[in-house]
């Protein structure tokens, strides 16, 4: 029966060994890969590429990594390309081939009609005496020494080594095309890291009411504000300005000193000079604030008037808390 000590040191194995790996691609760099990266730069075509059972799987998520930084690429499967899907090839395009061997049959039917199209090719392989190495206008060695299958048969060290080649392409081109946070964004509209970088105040603060009472409010009326427009707090403005703000943890506090309130308005009960937020501001900086503050709201400004109220709740909500 296993233990979990030797589970654990299998585990240990499995990662040293692919990590001494992945440090030993640095000293197989050469010339190649900075023309490699030269090349697919200054294409005007997309990069396409290719491969076949695990190293497929690599190309895809290499293809994704490559679109989300800003160099257009498309997956083709190696089979498939022999079968008919050799037409996703254009003229301008740069084709990436991916084999650990370099001599599996569809890579090695696939390659002349690469070559034979005139579009550059780039192979990224563990062996540089391969069919697909030597035939290559660039080679990107991923050799390993060994897989961390303990047959060295499953591809594991292996497939790990062609995906960091493939980040390290797609860094250096996000590098040289000076791509930014804000390129990022773009291409990531739908999601939290996106969001982060474009989302600003204002696109969450508008969706939301604006409760807005003045200093002299009666107390019945700051009550009936807050509890119509559910948010839990209330503005206090005078003359556009704020000047102070109300919460219902102030109102149960009221309750909690007095047993007669009618007398009393806003400005006896609210708190001056509250934490508030420009509505150009991101939203990811109106975070930063309540995190900062501890609180779960901040009123919100637009050219030092009131703009309305953004709440803990709505960064839950655009996922970027």
């Amino acid at each position: 029966m296993k233990t979990n000590n030797t589970i654990l040191n299998t585990a240990i194995q499995t990662i040293n060994l692919e990590s001494q790996a992945i440090a030993n691609l640095a000293s197989l760099l050469n010339a190649d890969f900075s023309d490699a990266v030269s090349c697919i730069f200054e294409s005007k075509g997309r990069v396409i590429i290719t491969g076949i059972g695990k190293s497929a799987i690599i190309a895809t998520k290499i293809v994704a990594t490559l679109n989300s930084t800003g160099t257009p690429a498309v997956f083709m499967h190696a089979a498939d390309a022999i079968h008919g899907d050799l037409g996703l090839i254009l003229e301008d395009d740069v084709v990436i081939c991916i084999s650990k061997s370099g001599n599996t049959p569809e890579i090695k039917v696939l390659v002349p009609f690469i070559k034979r199209a005139k579009n550059h090719m780039i192979a990224i392989t563990g062996n540089p005496d391969s069919f697909l190495a030597k035939n290559a206008d660039f080679v990107l060695n991923t050799f390993v020494e060994k897989e961390a299958c303990p047959n060295n048969l499953a591809p594991t060290t292996s497939t790990t080594a062609q995906l960091v080649m493939g980040d390290a392409l797609a860094v250096c081109l996000l590098k040289l095309r000076g791509f930014t946070s804000s390129d990022f964004a773009k291409y990531h509209p739908g999601g939290a890291l996106g969001k982060k970088l474009y989302l600003r105040v204002s696109d969450i603060s508008d969706a939301n009411q604006k409760p807005q009472i003045t200093s002299d409010t009666n107390i019945k009326n700051v009550i009936i504000e807050i509890s119509e427009k559910m948010l839990g707090v209330t503005a206090v403005v005078d003359n556009q300005k704020i000047v102070g703000i109300i919460t219902d943890g102030d109102l149960r506090r009221m309750l909690t000193k007095s047993n007669d309130f009618s007398h009393l308005t806003a400005k006896d009960i609210m708190s001056p000079n509250p934490k508030r937020v420009d509505a150009n501001a991101m939203a990811v900086h109106a975070k930063e604030l309540m995190e900062t503050n501890g609180i779960s709201q901040l009123l919100v400004e637009k050219n030092g008037a009131y703009a309305g109220i953004v709440h803990i709740h709505d960064l839950i909500k655009e996922g970027i808390l």
